[in-house]
């Protein structure tokens, strides 16, 4: 392969549980950059969510918000932001059911409630803070992505039931909102096109649900060793463990580096 491309995600992948990238990481995506090889990251968060591990690895170019907010060299190449209309549907009948939601533009969050304990729970997880209380802040901006704060228990009320989005959970009490049909894979896809390149050249490591088109999509997916197993079942290749130098070693495992 001449010209390798290679995304990262970030939580479990890049960022270990205390959220802070090994020292391996950071030699390994150093000699890729190196070599020459493009490097980007391909994340479910907010853009504002990783600035600074953007400045602290010099990599301008990533897939947000799970496909929906994708930037190639600093300049944002493509936005699908969630149906304003549909999402206020979702905001109201979750409201009704005590359920909260938080909606994300690529510089800020808001939530249509003010505190609830898995609201806290899921957020702490990624070390962020509740959100600012703002029940109609879907109605003027540009949602890209948001957050229900629904147990596994209670997901069925919405699930299948609104068709515009799609539903991904990263965490016992929250998940993901995105619109139907988007996905890390369509973002990586518009940065490819971008590079006028092949998505045969194209690396992926990832770890969880939310990772599973791109690995399908993408010519070498690479999973995790602490991986979801629907997403080791369909990887390439399983390296090991966030914590015991997974991404120096599957880049290896490929002469990558």
């Amino acid at each position: 392969m001449a010209n390798p491309i290679v995304f990262f995600d970030l939580d479990g992948t890049l960022l270990n549980d205390n959220k802070e990238i090994p020292k391996s990481a950071i030699t390994a995506i150093k000699k890729l950059k190196e070599k020459g090889v493009f490097v980007a990251f391909a994340t479910g968060r907010a853009p504002y969510m990783f600035h600074e591990i953007r400045n602290e690895l010099e990599i301008d170019s990533f897939v947000s918000f799970n496909g929906q907010y994708v930037v190639h060299k600093n300049e944002v190449i493509f936005k699908n932001p969630l149906n304003s209309e549909e999402l206020d549907k979702i905001s109201l009948f979750a409201l009704e059911s005590g359920i909260p939601v938080a909606f994300m533009t690529h510089e800020q969050t808001k939530a249509n409630m003010e505190y609830h304990p898995h609201m806290e729970e899921s957020l702490s997880s990624l070390k962020h803070y509740l959100p600012p209380f703002d029940p109609e802040f879907h109605l003027n901006n540009e949602i890209f992505q948001s957050l229900l704060f629904v147990s596994k228990d209670n997901e069925h009320l919405f699930i299948n039931n609104y068709k515009d989005f799609n539903f991904i959970r990263w965490h016992d009490y929250s998940v993901d909102i995105v619109p139907s049909g988007g996905s890390k894979a369509m973002g990586i896809e518009k940065i490819i096109e971008n590079l006028d390149a092949s998505i045969d050249e194209v690396f992926a490591f990832g770890d969880g649900l939310n990772d599973i088109e791109m690995l399908k999509t993408v010519g070498t997916g690479i999973a995790m060793g602490n991986a979801h197993d629907s997403l080791k079942s369909i990887a390439k290749h399983v390296t090991n463990h966030v914590n015991e130098d997974g991404i120096y070693n599957g880049l290896k495992y490929f002469n990558l580096i």
